[in-house]
């Protein structure tokens, strides 16, 4: 499909193309909290965005986006022609909606002050850096990337660029994981000891096997420009529609589902991540010709910080859960627990009494008479009355407002940052790769049956795969070499 708009500009802006070129870097471990930008929005003018990829979440994140008072959708970019169509129809029925299937003609237009990168996770990195060199705020789904290696990378152009970029994963901005971190930031349930997160799902497109179009050919999207520098393969509808079930573009559930249960747990902690990382799983139910597992778990250590003392995290999703479905992170402390989801949270507080206490399943029966007098003697002078009660359990039921909207507050922080010219938002690139970083450990580890072991604070893996690894080529200017969507 060709670009429907009227005059196409082939350069940069002036204040474009300084900002591409210039910015500060900062170590890897220090996210820079207020790096002005070069270009600031004024508060009197509407930010104008563009989202590259109008697929399902494509589409959630645009409507998000545009419950930001003062922000305008002015263009998208999709490789099937269906969906620039919809697009027209959504969201250009009072205007007219730039629509293209190369995103960089997008990038090159001046009067775009933000773009939603929103496509298969292979393309992340690459159309993050050329938008973040292109002068673009960018707002990023999640994960991150798709490779470990990538990571940094993008960091780099996030820093040196002095734009804002925001990570896309909606729920810490929820009411309920915000009262969560304040919790345990005051010290409710005391020094955490052990986190359990969980997603399970039984249903088909819960299991990724979204709908295909009856049209979908290589005359209605642009199959070469999808596979970018994937493995090349014949067209399939199956993987450019229901990319999540392939390795070549995907994350699978750990980079799908994993990285929203550990994005939320690192919030509510504050930590930066594991040392120490293994996972299993299987294919169990949804053998539709993916390669990747639908049931995984994954354990992890985090090292004792400043922050909080070690502790232990199992994440687990299973998309063949007939069972009952109860999707909570479970933070587990030595004075209580907090139970929590995108909605509502229970914090009980349980504190054990000083006193240990004797007698029931205990050896003290066992002693002999004198012995037993002799042990209470010493007992009572070691533990007067007060400290054998223990605190009556307290338990406290946090509902979210029924006007809480995680997906639109999490935009609102991302567009905030651009009018002020920051680069300190909620989900920065530095908190999105070490969040990012050990659910893709995580399949490291699965497909290559072996534990991983990472460094949170320089974001390095300490056991990097031995094998050699094909590098990603270099993205040409010709329209076929052009990425995902």
């Amino acid at each position: 499909m060709q670009s429907n708009r009227r005059t196409f500009i082939k350069s940069l802006s002036a204040a474009s193309a300084l900002i591409a070129t210039q910015g500060l870097a900062k170590p890897f471990g220090v996210a820079p909290a207020y790096i002005k930008n070069l270009k600031k929005i004024s508060p009197n003018d509407k930010i104008r965005f563009a989202t590259i990829g109008m697929g399902i979440q494509g589409n959630f994140d645009t409507r998000a986006a545009l419950r930001s008072p003062d922000v305008e959708l002015v263009a998208v970019a999709d490789l099937y022609d269906g969906r620039l169509e919809h697009a027209k129809t959504a969201y250009g029925k009072d205007k007219e909606l730039f629509t293209t299937r190369d995103y960089r003609e997008i990038l090159t237009r001046p009067d775009i002050d933000a773009v939603l990168v929103v496509t298969p996770d292979h393309w992340h990195d690459h159309i993050t850096i050329a938008a973040l060199k292109a002068g673009k705020n960018v707002y990023c789904e999640k994960p991150m990337v798709q490779h470990l290696s990538e990571g940094k990378a993008v960091i780099d152009a996030w820093k040196k660029s002095g734009k804002t970029m925001q990570v896309g994963s909606q729920r810490i901005s929820s009411a309920a994981f915000q009262e969560a971190k304040r919790l345990v930031e005051a010290g409710e349930i005391g020094q955490i000891n052990y986190i359990e997160s969980n997603n399970d799902r039984f249903n088909a497109m819960g299991a990724w096997q979204y709908s295909i179009p009856p049209d979908a050919s290589t005359q209605t999207l642009d199959w070469d420009r999808f596979l970018g520098d994937a493995p090349k393969k014949a067209f399939d509808p199956k993987r450019f529609f229901r990319w999540r079930n392939y390795r070549d573009y995907g994350t699978g559930v750990a980079g799908d589902l994993f990285v929203h249960l550990i994005t939320g747990v690192h919030f509510v902690t504050n930590t930066l991540g594991p040392t120490r990382i293994f996972s299993s799983g299987n294919l169990a139910y949804w053998k539709d010709g993916r390669d990747v597992p639908d049931v995984m778990s994954c354990i992890m250590d985090y090292p004792k910080t400043d922050q909080h003392e070690a502790f232990q995290m199992v994440l687990r999703v299973n998309f063949a859960n007939a069972g009952k479905i109860n999707d909570v992170t479970r933070i587990i402390g030595n004075e209580g627990q907090i139970e929590f989801s995108e909605n509502n949270l229970i914090m009980s507080k349980k504190k054990l009494p000083t006193a240990p206490g004797y007698g029931g399943y205990d050896s003290f029966f066992t002693f002999t008479e004198p012995v037993q007098q002799e042990f209470v003697k010493q007992y009572d002078a070691q533990y007067p009355p007060e400290t054998r009660k223990a605190e009556p359990v307290k338990e406290v039921r946090f509902e979210a407002p029924k006007d809480d909207d995680p997906h639109a507050k999490h935009f609102a922080n991302f567009f905030e940052n651009v009018r002020q010219g920051s680069q300190g938002t909620v989900e920065d690139p530095v908190f999105g790769f070490r969040a990012a970083a050990p659910v893709l450990a995580c399949n490291e580890s699965y497909f290559e049956q072996k534990v991983i072991h990472w460094d949170p604070v320089t974001m390095t893996q300490k056991n990097p795969t031995t094998t050699k690894v094909t590098p990603k080529k270099p993205i040409a200017s010709s329209k076929s070499s052009g990425k995902r969507s």
